[in-house]
């Protein structure tokens, strides 16, 4: 039998890493009722990639709802709002998932989420900006595909895998960032990005994201109990 490759290797040691760390959760966790309701622009890739961020971390701490609905800016928050009046469940958290792309009712929607008491992961130019921050800090706006080029660069490079190739409703694209980027890197990137930005036109806050801010919340429920 011939030797694994590197990155199953990498992917084995962190599965075995993240089993100790759930199982010490689990003894030290006290039971936190959080509950999130989570609406995004994209039907597959943001949703995709928060559900397996909660089944990696603290999954029986909190009650997550998420939709994908194909929506975009004001459209989505408008049924952000109308899923979350027409619902039976008391909600602590809700929050509304978009990207800038060519909307030009971007920072209209930002207004009219936060009017009605709705949290914003929005992301300017596009989600993969969040994925490329767990690699490398960049503060030049691109695009999409350029994004997607830079990711895939990033994790041929750590996983010795010249294969790979990024797929927007991938479902394993978190345990990938987690395996080969650096989420502690994400974040301040991301808190980094917004310190450029002090004016409330979002619209030209390019590139920057407030997805960790949603990452954090859904990483860590307790801090909205404090």
């Amino acid at each position: 039998m011939g030797l694994l490759p590197k990155y199953k290797v990498e992917e084995a040691k962190r599965l075995r890493k993240q089993a100790k760390l759930d199982k010490k959760r689990k003894i030290n966790t006290r039971n936190i009722a959080v509950s999130f309701l989570i609406v995004c622009e994209g039907t597959r890739t943001e949703p995709n990639y928060f559900e397996s961020l909660i089944k990696n971390r603290y999954s029986a701490i909190r009650e997550v709802e998420i939709n994908g609905e194909g929506r975009g800016t004001v459209s989505l928050i408008k049924k952000v709002i109308e899923i979350r009046d027409k619902s039976d469940k008391e909600f602590d958290r809700v929050w509304a998932v978009f990207d800038k792309d060519d909307f030009e009712d971007f920072n209209d929607a930002i207004k009219l989420a936060k009017r009605n008491g709705i949290h914003c992961a929005w992301s300017n130019e596009s989600f993969e900006l969040w994925y490329y921050l767990h690699f490398e800090y960049l503060d030049t706006g691109v695009s999409r595909n350029q994004y997607i080029a830079m990711i895939e660069r990033e994790i041929r490079k750590k996983s010795g895998n010249e294969n790979y190739t990024y797929k927007k409703k991938a479902k394993d694209t978190y345990s990938l960032l987690q395996q080969f980027g650096d989420e502690s890197l994400a974040f301040a990137g991301a808190a980094r990005l917004k310190k450029c930005h002090t004016n409330c036109n979002f619209a030209s806050h390019k590139p920057c994201t407030t997805v960790d801010e949603l990452v954090k919340e859904l990483s860590h429920p307790e801090i909205l109990l404090q």
